[in-house]
């Protein structure tokens, strides 16, 4: 019985038993905490079916007013490479920044934290003007169906996401794919996803479960079954004991934590960091990660970490406190 059968079966706890097998061949213990640091809260295409950008842009009058202020930005950053998190990608919607300014935010992130980036920047036929500071392109497939992916996402283009993939790999960038559990996909779906990774010769996948926005074609729609959401994780692994998998899930889903790491995901992400810090719901990750056995890379509860110097750069002083002082508020809070 192949991956997709069992998955197919519901023969989840066998999926599981033999993804964290292969996990801990071939990457160990290790799993990163991984932040999605946004340059914007806007989409000139805004059509995505779950995003919560396609709920805003009919409300922003003033496009401009969606930036991010670039020291914000920054402090994000620092503050990330001082809890010892990794940058999961740099990501905004079409139509805010120009090429050369991602570029120049990409190089200054570089200088922060010692670590090339990688971008999830929507498709871009200008890969060519970046260097060093990246590592790799993500391309926000989000489903792998082309059909489906047509109707989720309509003014995404998957053939311009696998060429943009395709030159990337040209110029020496990993290339990664973003998928999104529970967007009412089928699991023969599955083979599409195995055909795309073999295609493109993905390094990276980030799984997210859905988050169903107000506003969207999705409001009305629960997030996915845990074991569902694993075993196609699981599945994954299995059949790609190499690639790297972050799986995202969200603060009412923490408990989702222990099984996708048996599934067989290296890192975390899509969290409200700077709410969850330091507080019961950081160190509730925290947890997940102990009973999973594994070993956690950096921290999601040591406050000594919020502390640093910042010499080279201290006109970001203000915007760090920021966030040290929102962690230390959220301390204390019962609710998120």
């Amino acid at each position: 019985m192949d991956v997709i059968e069992k998955v197919r079966n519901k023969k989840v706890l066998e999926l599981l038993d033999e993804s964290d097998k292969i996990t801990r061949k071939y990457h160990g213990r290790d799993v990163t905490l991984e932040r999605a640091i946004f340059l914007s809260w806007y989409c000139e295409k805004g059509d995505c079916k779950f995003c919560y950008m396609s709920s805003q842009k009919d409300r922003i009058d003033e496009p401009e007013k969606a930036r991010r202020h670039v020291k914000g930005i920054y402090a994000e950053a620092e503050l990330t490479k001082r809890m010892g998190w990794n940058i999961e990608f740099l990501s905004g919607g079409y139509g805010i920044y120009s090429t050369d300014e991602i570029r120049e935010i990409s190089e200054t992130i570089y200088d922060i934290t010692d670590n090339p980036v990688w971008l999830n920047i929507g498709i871009t036929d200008e890969l060519d003007q970046y260097g060093d500071e990246i590592v790799g392109i993500t391309g926000a497939v989000e489903t792998a169906n082309p059909k489906f992916h047509d109707e989720v996402c309509p003014s995404k283009s998957m053939d311009d996401i696998k060429n943009m993939l395709i030159t990337a790999g040209e110029l020496g960038f990993k290339k990664a794919i973003t998928i999104i559990i529970g967007l009412g996909e089928e699991i023969d779906h599955l083979n599409d996803l195995f055909d795309l990774i073999e295609e493109l010769d993905i390094d990276r996948i980030i799984f997210y479960s859905l988050n169903p926005h107000p506003d969207t074609d999705y409001c009305l729609t629960p997030q996915p079954a845990s074991l569902y959401y694993a075993s196609i994780v699981a599945a994954v692994r299995i059949r790609f004991p190499e690639i790297e998998i972050i799986t995202g899930t969200w603060t009412d889903n923490l408990a989702n934590i222990g099984v996708l790491l048996k599934a067989g995901s290296n890192g975390l992400t899509k969290f409200p960091l700077f709410k969850m810090y330091g507080n019961r719901y950081g160190r509730r990750v925290e947890e997940e990660v102990y009973w999973a056995d594994r070993d956690l890379k950096g921290s999601f509860s040591d406050m000594s970490r919020l502390e640093g110097d910042n010499f080279l750069r201290p006109e970001l002083e203000p915007f760090i406190q920021r966030y040290i002082d929102m962690c230390y508020d959220n301390v204390k809070i019962k609710k998120i």
